[in-house]
């Protein structure tokens, strides 16, 4: 499962690509446990507003999770039991997410900045058993506690245990249990985590993904960052590491090459960032629009203000379109391109750009990643031409194999996974809900939400499904 770094065009590009998916899998073996024998490979950096740093190799990640998850099953953790992650940017995340995956159990990443009725409604949707929170996440747990049957224990980190009693010392816990951890073995196919959707419209679905998933982002990952991994890369996001951005789009496929991230925690500050990519000479970072925008507003003369070496090799980004005028200061600025994507959480890393094998058009989305099978389809179900709106779907097999990166399903909840789809097997297609058109060279151009195009979107798929 290798792309063609040195394809002529982007149709050699795709069409030279196929999945082998093996049978078993695991995120946590992929993402830390091959690379821990070496202890001298850098896994982290992080650092916090007030200054504080700290440095951990693979090899250090791999024996606290190992603590972790024995940890966890001397609290009576089974297989497929979920664990909410209520943490921000910080090394206890990272291996909090290697621990669950490497004993089967289900991670649950949730934003700390959820107010107490997000909160409580994913917890209890999710049925979760242990919760892990901070300072700053564990009063609005604290508050809903009462209304959380399921939940058992909540592990507190960085001295919040301290705050209320009942809740477990995530020092002491690892303190006292064995580095030693033989890891579970699990399917390609076994659940991993799950996700929770923005909820714009209703209450949010919990999106199960699989062990797999991972695999699914890996070519969008690898094209967007201009084929990562090269010698000397180093990855940094202010993404938050509770959602699939900061998850599937950063830190686990920066950690499944074996590459070294930095961890932030701290609010987004445009300022900041320039301070951390010059102090950590970042070479690739992924950046939303908006940040972008943010960074360019407060200071226009990036490499005057602050002497920014061209340290940075790729940029990606999503959210609005970047425009002209984004896309140009990047280029004379930082001294890249942005490389626009485009995906969701129930399936990532869809379409975007690759500017090292094909040219970006401001403000569109970009063309399929490799792996994917992505058309624009009309409310039948059939092809458009180039040009016409259409909603934006996926197939779920590419060239012959099936796409790893779809979810399993919507959590409890059977009928919006039903609806996701038409089709059967391996032709069926997945609606993304998003609208666009085609051009003549195969990229594709927002046109807003399905929910906004009557007689179009999931509605009118119904009877096909």
């Amino acid at each position: 499962m290798e792309l063609d770094s040195k394809a002529g065009n982007y149709q050699q590009l795709h069409a030279s690509f196929r999945w082998q998916v093996p049978a078993l899998f695991n995120i946590a073996q992929a993402c830390c446990g091959r690379w821990a024998a070496d202890r001298s490979r850098f896994a982290l950096y992080y650092e916090d507003k007030y200054g504080f740093t700290q440095a951990w190799t693979f090899w250090d990640i791999q024996r606290a999770a190992n603590r972790l998850s024995n940890a966890l099953g001397a609290l009576g953790t089974l297989r497929g039991e979920r664990i909410a992650i209520i943490l921000p940017q910080r090394p206890e995340t990272a291996i909090a997410h290697i621990a669950c995956n490497q004993m089967g159990a289900i991670a649950v990443p949730l934003s700390p900045l959820l107010d107490q009725d997000a909160l409580e409604y994913r917890l209890s949707h999710s049925e979760v058993r242990i919760a892990m929170v901070d300072e700053a996440s564990l009063p609005n747990l604290w508050a809903v506690r009462e209304r959380l049957p399921h939940l058992k224990y909540i592990i507190g980190v960085g001295g919040s245990a301290a705050l209320e009693t009942g809740v477990h010392d995530w020092s002491r816990l690892l303190e006292y249990a064995s580095p030693r951890y033989t890891p579970l073995t699990t399917a390609a196919a076994d659940p991993a985590l799950i996700i929770y959707t923005s909820g714009t419209i209703g209450n949010p679905k919990g999106v199960l993904m699989a062990q797999r998933t991972l695999l699914g982002s890996l070519p969008g990952f690898v094209c967007s960052h201009d084929f990562f991994p090269q010698p000397g890369d180093m990855f940094w996001s202010p993404a938050d590491w509770g959602c699939t951005d900061g998850l599937f789009d950063a830190l686990l496929p920066a950690w499944g090459f074996g590459q070294p991230i930095l961890a932030y925690r701290g609010r987004f500050d445009p300022e900041k960032a320039y301070w951390l990519i010059k102090k950590y000479a970042i070479r690739n970072t992924f950046l939303s629009t908006i940040a972008l925008k943010m960074m360019m507003t407060a200071v226009p003369k990036p490499r005057e203000k602050y002497g920014l070496d061209p340290n940075l090799r790729s940029l990606a980004s999503s959210g609005e379109a970047a425009g002209d005028t984004l896309m140009n200061w990047a280029k004379e600025e930082l001294g890249v391109t942005i490389n626009e994507v485009f995906g969701q959480t129930e399936i990532n890393y869809l379409v975007g750009g690759c500017a090292a094998i094909y040219p970006p058009k401001p403000g569109a989305l970009g063309r399929p990643y490799p792996g994917h099978h992505v058309a624009v389809l009309d409310q039948y179900g059939q092809h458009l031409p180039v040009g016409e709106v259409g909603e934006i779907c996926v197939q779920r097999s590419c060239n012959g194999e099936a796409d790893p990166a779809f979810l399993l399903e919507y959590w409890k909840n059977s009928e919006a996974t039903r609806s996701k789809f038409f089709g059967a097997g391996s032709e069926a297609w997945c609606r993304t809900g998003s609208m666009a058109k085609c051009d003549e060279d195969g990229y594709l151009w927002n046109q807003g939400r399905a929910d906004d195009h009557h007689g179009l979107g999931a509605a009118s798929h119904a009877a096909l499904a």
